[in-house]
């Protein structure tokens, strides 16, 4: 599972020595306070680490040249106390390799009227101090996220908090490998990508293995190993089925691929029900276990959409509600409710489930393999955001899109497979044409655990075109954005 207290964001202070070496203690002995009270918040995640104040521009440079260096350093937090001359922070700036979000705060939460007086002016000018600050991130065109608001309010807390698991799952892509048990789906063309383009813009990896080195794997299992997984089944799951054999198999391939992914120090993965040679079924419930356990899943060779996954589960690490690999199976066109069943043959994460799933054994169809095990159920209800990443062909795009989860009108006897029914907003009439628009995957990462502010903050720390579909979206105006947005790429390639 994803620990973020592994993870720190440093509290950076900007001042200047104008106003003498007490004026100084003080933004000092401020900026400590609010850094404690940040990393003592239950709103927070992360760890945030209090750093001495800035007054100068080699101190700049020097605390930003060793955030760069810090292993489990995902980003700073910079604020303004009183008025920090912006040309002292460029150096630093643009040597700068860690997410910035801008704190635009201050000490005191109200005016006070009865006692204020120049010297609590010249201490307290973050209003004018943070404008000068972001005039030189965007002078030198420095993405970041921005807070306003005082930094003892739950809101501020938990937009930092947005932020930090942003920051996290950047990091968490730095090196990370995703690998592809045998290659993607044939013939299938928005699951392919520039591999090599991904490794340079995201950070991650995407080897590739033969299925044979994953069987090598599970033929190497013991069968005390799957005797304990079997009772790990029996505590967690309703298990339903009399087909012990399945459920034996299923338990050793869940256990190879374990080794595999352990042993190779993998975070995200892909399966194909074309590649299968040397397993008795296709891995059903070893990849709803495995996501479960916060690894990144792609299904026909996807590795886009598991190395997303594998960024989603990080952020959500600790929220309520569940992330899983998805896919649009089906519509409900009834006029005016119209509603989108997801599931996909095997692999939906049972972090959705609403309930105890079933674990049972039913025909696939597909794949020319043994029946498998997997887990079945239906999905809590509630809000959700699901997204999806492409390869342009001069960029990567991501497409998300908001929804409402909602209950099933009736049961599903012949369905034996996870799924969700869901609402997309602003409908499914206008949702899906813009998807289509913008070249949206039938794959996608489904959260009821993160907002879209979590991964628009993540687009913009990655640096991905980010398109929003959500209560707002309209077709006439979301055109337009694609052609401006063509329009922005194509000239970055100039």
């Amino acid at each position: 599972m994803v620990d973020l207290k592994q993870f720190e964001v440093w509290f950076l202070t900007g001042s200047q020595p104008l106003y003498g070496q007490e004026v100084l203690d003080q933004v000092d002995e401020h900026s400590k306070k609010i850094a404690q009270a940040l990393d003592d918040s239950e709103n927070i995640s992360v760890n945030i680490k209090f750093k001495p104040v800035l007054s100068s521009q080699d101190k700049v440079k020097n605390v930003f040249r060793e955030a760069n260096a810090k292993e489990n350093c995902v980003g700073v937090i910079t604020w303004m106390h009183t008025f920090s001359p912006a040309q002292m922070w460029i150096p630093g700036l643009k040597i700068l390799e860690k997410p910035i979000l801008h704190l635009h705060t201050q000490f005191n939460k109200n005016i006070p009227y009865d006692s204020i007086d120049m010297d609590f002016m010249n201490l307290n000018q973050s209003a004018h101090g943070g404008r000068e600050y972001g005039f030189m991130l965007s002078r030198i065109r420095k993405d970041r996220k921005v807070v306003v608001g005082h930094w003892k309010e739950d809101t501020v807390q938990k937009r930092i908090d947005t932020w930090a698991r942003a920051a996290s799952a950047w990091y968490d892509w730095q090196e990370m490998k995703v690998v592809r048990f045998g290659d993607n789906m044939r013939n299938v063309a928005v699951t392919e990508g520039d591999k090599v383009e991904a490794n340079i813009e995201f950070g991650f990896s995407v080897p590739g293995y033969g299925i044979g080195d994953l069987v090598e794997r599970v033929e190497a299992v013991s069968e005390s190993e799957i005797k304990n997984m079997l009772s790990e089944y029996e505590n967690q799951y309703n298990v339903t089925t009399d087909n012990e054999l399945a459920v034996k198999e299923a338990a050793r391939v869940e256990l190879g691929m374990r080794n595999f992914l352990q042993g190779e120090d993998i975070k995200a993965f892909t399966t194909n029900f074309e590649n299968l040679t040397g397993l008795r079924h296709l891995p059903g419930l070893a990849v709803q276990r495995l996501m479960a356990d916060g690894y990144g899943f792609g299904a026909e060779g996807d590795w886009k959409t598991a190395a997303l996954l594998r960024a989603m589960k990080v952020m959500s690490a600790g929220l309520e509600g569940g992330t899983s690999f998805m896919e649009d199976y089906t519509y409900d066109l009834e006029p005016n409710d119209m509603k989108v069943l997801g599931a996909h043959m095997l692999e939906v994460c049972p972090s959705l489930a609403d309930e105890t799933p079933e674990l049972n054994v039913y025909p696939l169809d597909i794949g020319g393999k043994e029946n498998p095990a997997r887990l079945i159920f239906n999905t809590s209800r509630g809000s959700a955001i699901r997204a999806t990443i492409m390869d342009m062909g001069n960029r990567f795009r991501m497409v998300m899109n908001t929804c409402e989860v909602v209950e099933p009108e009736k049961a599903f006897p012949n369905l034996p497979v996870a799924r969700v029914l869901w609402k997309p907003e602003p409908d499914l009439e206008t949702s899906a044409a813009a998807w289509i628009h913008a070249g949206g995957t039938h794959h996608n990462s489904f959260s009821m655990a993160l907002t879209k502010e979590h991964l628009e903050d993540f687009a913009t720390i990655a640096d991905i075109e980010a398109l929003t579909i959500d209560e707002d979206t309209e077709i006439k105006q979301f055109k337009k954005e694609l052609k401006w947005n063509e329009m922005y790429y194509s000239s970055q390639n100039i």
